[in-house]
C-alpha cells in the first residue's frame, strides 16, 4: 500500500496532477489564432500568432500545459504610420498588416520575426523578457514571405522563405538586414512536389527545426480537389539536399511545426480553417520513426489528447471588461485590439470613470471605415457579446454600437438623426450595409447583444437589444457569417462610434461582457 502511494506521488511530481485527472480536446483553442509559432523555454511554452490589421500586433501567448493559453504581450503597439495602416482617406490594410511570425529563443534572447505586405518590409523584434519586457525592433526590405528564422550552431541567423521554391538568406549579426556579400540560395527547388503538380496552394508557411542532428522543414500545401496538407522535408545540412513526404492529410489541419514536452513527448501544433470563427489551433501527437516525425494517430487528428483538460478561453484569450481602472493599471487589457492603428486622442477609459469613451474625429461612411473600433475575438462553438451604451454625447449623424466584424458584417446600435435616437440593426451581405429594422428610443441608455453560433460551421449571428438589461428583444435578421479573404480573419466583436455628418460627438460604453454557453 505504501509502495502504491509513493508511486502515485512520483507520477504526480513527474507529470503533474492535470495529466492524471484531465484530458484535452481538439481544437485546443476554438478561436482565431492562425499561423502559430511555438517554443518551449524550461517548462513554459510561448506561442505567437497572426492578427494582421489589428493593433497592438503579433500577440504572444503563454501556457504551462500546451492547452490553456493566455495573452501576455504583443510585439508592437503600432507597426508604422501611414494611410493604409491608419485607415485614412479610403485606404486600409484589411487582410494584410503582418503575417506568419516566427518565434525563437537563442542564448537568453527571444526573437520574433514577421513581415508586412503593406510596408514591404521584414521586421525582427528582440527582448530578454518575453512576458514583461518591451521588444526592440529592426526592419529592412524586402518583405520575406512566410519566412522561418533559424540560428545555427555558430550563431549565424538565416531566413528561409517563399512559396514552392524555398530560398534562404543569411542575416547580419545584428539582424538588421541581409548580410552584405552573401547571395540568396535555393534550398528546396519544388517543396510542393510531394502532393504532385495539381494544386491550389504552393508549399509555404515554412517552419524549420533541428532534431538529433537533422533539419526538418514544415510546410503547408493544398492539392486541387483535396485539403490543406502538411509536408515535411528532411536534410542533414541546411543547404540540403532535402527529401520530402506528405506528413498529414486530415480535416485540413495543417501549417505549424514541432514542440516537445519536458517529459519527452512530442506534438505538432497546427491549425484548421473553421468557417467564420476563423483559423483554430489543434495539437497532434508525434512519434519518431526511422528519423521522421510521424503525425497523428494512424494518420488522423485525434479528438482527445493525453494533456490536461482545457479550462476555457476566458479570461486568457477573451474577457469581459467593466472599464474600471485603477490609477496604475493599463488602460486596456491585452485581450483587446484596435481595428487598424488607433487615434489615441479620441478614446479614453479615464475621462469618465468606469466607461470606455469613443469620440469622433472625422466623418465616415460605414463601420469598416471607422477608426477606433475596439475588438475581441469571437469564440466557438458559441459565444455571446453584450454591452451597455449611453447616448447622451452622440451628435446628429453619429452611429454607435456593437458589431460582428468581418467584410460581411452586422451590427446593432444607435443612429442619431434629426434630434432622435433610433435603435437599428444593420446587415451587410457582400459588404453592402442594409438597415433591417429600426426602433425609436425614448431613453439615453440601451443594452446590446450579439450571439454567435459556429457549431458545425453553422456561422449565424443573432442580434438583440434590451431597455432594462434584463429583458431582451430580437432585432433585425440573422447574419450569415462568412469567412472572407477580404479581411482574412475570423469574426470579432467590436465596439464602435463614427460620425456621418460632423465630428465631435462621443459614445460611452459602460461595460463589455463575453460569455460561452
Amino acid at each position: 500500500m505504501i509502495f502504491k502511494k509513493l508511486l502515485v506521488l512520483l507520477l504526480v511530481s513527474l507529470w503533474g496532477i492535470p495529466r492524471l485527472c484531465g484530458q484535452a480536446r481538439n481544437p485546443v483553442i476554438f478561436a482565431d489564432v492562425p499561423d502559430p509559432s511555438m517554443i518551449r523555454v524550461g517548462d513554459t511554452y510561448y506561442m505567437s500568432s497572426t492578427t494582421m490589421h489589428m493593433n497592438p500586433g503579433v500577440p504572444v501567448m503563454k501556457s504551462r500545459d500546451l492547452v490553456n493559453w493566455e495573452i501576455i504581450n504583443y510585439a508592437y503597439g503600432i507597426l508604422e504610420e501611414g494611410e493604409r495602416l491608419n485607415l485614412e482617406n479610403g485606404k486600409n490594410m484589411y487582410s494584410n498588416g503582418t503575417w506568419a511570425s516566427s518565434l525563437r529563443y537563442h542564448k537568453g534572447t527571444y526573437y520574433l520575426s514577421t513581415f508586412s505586405n503593406n510596408t514591404g518590409k521584414t521586421y525582427i523584434f528582440t527582448t530578454k523578457d518575453i512576458e514583461k519586457g518591451d521588444w526592440k525592433m529592426v526592419s529592412f526590405r524586402p518583405a520575406f514571405h512566410d519566412h522561418t528564422l533559424f540560428f545555427d550552431a555558430a550563431d549565424r541567423a538565416y531566413l528561409i522563405y517563399g512559396g514552392g521554391r524555398l530560398r534562404m538568406v543569411e542575416l547580419n549579426d545584428d539582424l538588421s538586414g541581409v548580410r552584405e556579400g552573401t547571395k540568396e540560395k535555393v534550398v528546396i527547388e519544388n517543396a510542393t512536389a510531394p502532393i504532385g503538380n495539381n494544386f491550389i496552394l504552393n508549399a509555404e508557411g515554412s517552419q524549420l527545426f533541428q532534431h538529433n542532428g537533422k533539419y526538418y522543414m514544415f510546410n503547408i500545401a493544398w492539392p486541387r480537389g483535396g485539403m490543406r496538407t502538411v509536408i515535411i522535408h528532411r536534410a542533414d545540412r541546411i543547404e540540403g539536399p532535402w527529401e520530402g513526404r506528405v506528413a498529414l492529410q486530415d480535416q485540413g489541419v495543417a501549417q505549424g511545426g514541432l514542440i516537445d514536452t519536458p517529459d519527452g513527448r512530442w506534438f505538432s501544433y497546427l491549425f484548421r480553417d473553421y468557417g467564420a470563427v476563423g483559423r483554430i489551433p489543434y495539437l497532434v501527437p508525434v512519434e519518431w520513426k526511422d528519423g521522421w516525425p510521424v503525425l497523428g494517430i494512424n494518420g488522423k487528428v485525434p479528438e482527445t489528447l493525453a494533456l490536461p483538460a482545457g479550462k476555457g478561453l476566458i479570461p486568457g484569450i477573451v474577457a469581459s471588461d467593466e472599464f474600471r481602472r485603477k490609477k496604475k493599471s493599463a488602460d486596456l487589457p491585452l485581450v483587446w485590439q484596435w481595428n487598424h492603428n488607433p487615434d489615441n486622442r479620441l478614446w479614453s477609459v479615464r475621462e469618465r470613470k468606469g466607461y470606455l469613451r469613443l469620440k469622433t474625429g472625422r466623418t465616415d461612411g460605414s463601420v469598416v471605415e471607422a477608426r477606433n473600433t475596439l475588438t475581441q475575438r469571437t469564440t466557438g462553438p458559441k459565444s455571446t457579446g453584450e454591452t451597455a451604451l449611453e447616448l447622451s454625447g452622440m451628435q446628429d449623424g453619429d452611429r454607435a454600437g456593437l458589431v460582428a466584424l468581418q467584410s460581411d458584417y452586422g451590427w446593432v446600435g444607435v443612429k442619431a438623426e434629426n434630434g432622435r435616437k433610433i435603435l437599428v440593426m444593420v446587415n451587410a451581405p457582400e459588404g453592402r450595409p442594409v438597415e433591417q429594422e429600426a426602433v425609436e428610443l425614448k431613453q439615453d441608455k440601451v443594452f446590446l447583444r450579439i450571439a454567435c453560433d459556429f457549431t458545425d460551421m453553422k456561422d449565424e449571428a443573432l442580434f438583440c437589444y434590451s431597455l432594462d438589461g434584463r429583458n431582451w428583444t430580437p432585432i433585425g435578421n440573422t447574419l450569415k457569417m462568412k469567412y472572407k479573404l477580404t479581411h482574412f480573419m475570423g469574426y470579432r466583436f467590436g465596439l464602435f462610434n463614427y460620425a456621418t455628418k460632423q465630428a465631435g460627438g462621443y459614445a460611452d460604453f459602460d461595460w463589455f461582457r463575453i460569455s460561452q454557453p
